[in-house]
């Protein structure tokens, strides 16, 4: 089957599925990832005939995509931040939003050598290893619940060559070790139950709910937590930096403030939607 005949085949399969749009960049990856092709390879060798071998294996692709599995799992690896991360269903797949968050905090660090960062919540470790690789001579720890995902976080850390502590922790019940941070950074789960029906299948389905989603009935729960674990671990003036449920931009801020917090604000991301909160612990 030449290369154009099997790209046309995985676009019909894909379009009963996903919009034209959306069918088109999934074949690209495919054939990218199996063929090694880029678009202009594509048109430089679009009438070869490729090994049933590759051709299996891209239809095996498509068929876990039409079944609504991500291709970041199926691939078994995503970019994050100009780094290619592990991913498994262990861990969130990374999101470009929260590329955003990793260089609000290089750019605020402005240079500063020598700080301690700490990442709550770390999945795949994309936050806590991009910072290690772009701050200048972090001390950089991260921690989740789930021993699954720090496993795939350190060998991301192995493979980049990035310097960072994992630690197996429950924030929930941490206790926290007295002015040692400088920052301290989260995207914790902050889903809603009820926003359940409003998800795609393939998040649902597929991605860790403990990383998702927590109860309607208290919305803040993490951010709670890791307010009060920041507000004795950072250092006076040290930084807190948290991704968001949009709809609770200013109860998150408002949270920050009562436990000794100052300028919280919330920070838009780049398509417009309250996405970020950062505050600064009080000098005195």
């Amino acid at each position: 089957m030449t290369t154009n005949h099997i790209i046309s085949e995985l676009k019909t399969q894909l379009q009963k599925y996903y919009d034209q749009r959306e069918a088109t960049a999934l074949v690209r990856i495919v054939v990218e990832e199996v063929l090694h092709y880029s678009q202009v390879d594509v048109l430089l060798r679009g009438d070869f005939e490729q090994d049933d071998v590759f051709v299996d294996h891209m239809r095996d692709i498509v068929k876990r995509l039409c079944g609504g599995e991500p291709i970041q799992y199926i691939l078994g690896h995503t970019t994050f931040h100009g780094h290619e991360f592990k991913v498994t269903p262990a861990t969130l797949i990374p999101r470009p939003e929260t590329e955003q968050l990793v260089d609000m905090i290089v750019d605020e660090a402005d240079g500063k050598a020598d700080l301690n960062v700490l990442d709550i919540g770390t999945g795949s470790g994309c936050i806590a290893i991009s910072l290690a690789l772009a701050l200048k001579w972090p001390s950089v720890e991260a921690v989740d619940i789930s021993e699954d995902a720090l496993k795939v976080a350190a060998e991301n850390a192995k493979a980049l060559k990035a310097k960072v502590k994992f630690t197996h922790t429950d924030i929930l019940l941490a206790t926290p070790r007295s002015e040692s941070l400088d920052i301290v950074v989260s995207n914790p789960p902050y889903v809603c139950d009820s926003e359940r029906d409003g998800m795609e299948r393939n998040v649902l389905e597929h991605e860790p709910a403990t990383a998702l989603f927590v109860p309607d009935a208290d919305p803040l729960l993490f951010y709670r937590a890791i307010a009060i674990y920041a507000e004795k671990a950072l250092r006076p003036g040290g930084c807190i930096y948290f991704e968001i449920n949009r709809r609770f931009g200013k109860e998150t801020c408002q949270l920050l403030e009562q436990h000794g917090f100052e300028a919280a604000q919330v920070i838009a991301d780049q398509f417009g939607n309250p996405r970020f909160v950062k505050a600064q612990k009080s000098d005195y």
